[in-house]
C-alpha cells in the first residue's frame, strides 16, 4: 500500500467526504495525478483563487511552481486568466469552490470558456453538502446553472479511483469541462478494473430487476453500501452509476429502466434541475413509466454542520437510501 492510502478512520477537514469504517483511501487524488501529469505534459498549468489548501492542487504546486498560478479571491479573473492561457495552447486546470465558480463567475465560464471553445477544465470544490459552512457556501444548485451552459461538458465522479481517471481523461476531452471536485481521504468504493468513459453510464450491479438506483457522484457509493445492507433482507438492488452528467447517456439510462420495475434516483444536489431532472426528462420523452423515488436536496437554503449531520438532517444519508429500498418511500 503507498504512502498515500489510509485505511478506516473518519475526517472532519473542509470539503472532505465522510469516510467509513474499514475502507482505503487515497488523500488529494486530484493534486497527486495532476503532479503527475504536468511531468508528462508540459502544456498542462494549474490555478487557483486562493483556494490551493481546500482544492488540492498543492501537490501540482510543489513539483510544478513554475506553471502554477494563485489569482487571489478573484473567481472572474481565475476563469478569464485560464481562458487566456487556452488560447496560446495551455491546458489549464483551475481550482476554487464549487458555489464561487457558479454564483460569483458564471457569465465568465459561459463566454470566455465554454462559448470560446477553451481548453479550461474547472475543478469545483464541495459541491452539495459537502461544505459545513451554510447557503453561502454550498453548491446545491450547480448541476443545474451548468447544464444550461452551451458546449459545457459536466462531471461527478464516485470516487478515488473514478476521480484520478476523471484528472487525466477531461486533458483530452475538447473545451471547458466542470468537474465536482472530491478532495481530502477520498474512499476506495469501485473495485480496481472500473474504467471511467466519457458520456457513459456505467452499471455498477446487477440485481433481480425489481429495484434500480440511478445515482451520481458520490451518491453512488452510498447506493453501493445500502444495496449490500439490505441484500440479507432479500433485496437484489441493480445501480447505474451516471458520472457524467453532460452529456448526458439517455440510451444507457432507459435501458437501464425498461428492466426495473421501480427506480431511486440519487444526486448530491437539489432534485430539481439535476440528475433526477435529466432521467425524468428521458422516461418522459420515451413514453416509459416507472414508479420513482428521488433522493436528493428539496428547494431551499441550508443550514451550518458536519456533514453527517447535514445529510442526516435533508434525507441524504445511507439509511435514507435503505428506507427507499425497504419501503418503497
Amino acid at each position: 500500500m503507498s504512502d498515500d492510502v489510509a485505511v478506516g478512520g473518519r475526517t472532519r477537514g473542509m470539503g472532505e467526504i465522510v469516510e467509513v469504517e474499514g475502507k482505503a483511501t487515497i488523500t488529494a487524488p486530484f493534486g497527486q495525478t495532476l503532479a503527475e501529469m504536468g511531468r508528462e505534459r508540459p502544456e498542462i498549468v494549474g490555478l487557483t483563487a486562493d483556494m490551493g489548501r481546500y482544492s488540492d492542487i498543492l501537490p501540482f504546486r510543489d513539483a510544478h511552481p513554475e506553471r502554477f498560478f494563485n489569482v487571489g479571491m478573484a473567481e472572474q479573473n481565475l476563469l478569464m486568466v485560464a481562458a487566456g492561457l487556452a488560447k496560446v495552447g495551455k491546458i489549464a486546470y483551475c481550482t476554487t469552490y464549487s458555489v464561487f465558480i457558479t454564483r460569483r463567475a458564471y457569465d465568465f465560464v459561459a463566454i470566455a470558456c465554454a462559448h470560446s471553445k477553451a481548453n479550461v477544465k474547472i475543478f469545483a470544490g464541495m459541491p452539495g453538502l459537502m461544505n459545513g459552512y451554510g447557503a453561502t457556501h454550498q453548491a446545491t444548485e450547480d448541476i443545474n446553472m451548468m447544464r444550461g451552459i452551451a458546449d459545457l461538458s459536466i462531471i461527478d465522479p464516485c470516487d478515488a479511483v473514478e476521480f484520478r481517471q476523471v484528472v487525466r481523461a477531461v486533458a483530452d476531452i475538447p473545451g471547458t469541462v466542470y468537474v465536482r471536485n472530491l478532495r481530502g481521504k477520498v474512499p476506495i468504493e469501485l473495485p480496481e478494473d472500473y474504467v471511467f468513459t466519457f458520456g457513459k453510464a456505467s452499471e455498477l450491479r446487477r440485481g433481480d430487476g425489481r429495484i434500480g438506483i440511478i445515482s451520481t457522484g458520490y451518491m453512488s457509493a452510498r447506493a453501493l453500501d445500502a444495496a449490500r445492507n439490505t441484500a440479507a433482507e432479500g433485496h437484489d438492488v441493480s445501480i447505474l452509476h451516471v458520472s457524467t452528467i453532460k452529456p448526458f447517456d439517455a440510451t444507457g439510462v432507459l435501458d437501464f429502466a425498461r428492466r426495473h420495475d421501480r427506480l431511486i434516483l440519487a444526486e448530491n444536489h437539489k432534485t430539481t434541475g439535476g440528475l433526477a431532472t435529466l432521467v425524468t426528462e428521458a422516461l418522459y420523452d420515451a413514453g416509459l413509466l416507472r414508479p420513482t423515488i428521488r433522493i436528493g436536496l428539496a428547494d431551499g437554503f441550508f443550514e451550518c454542520g458536519s456533514q453527517e449531520y447535514l445529510e442526516a438532517k435533508y434525507g441524504v444519508d445511507l439509511p435514507r437510501f435503505e428506507r427507499a429500498i425497504r419501503d418503497g418511500v
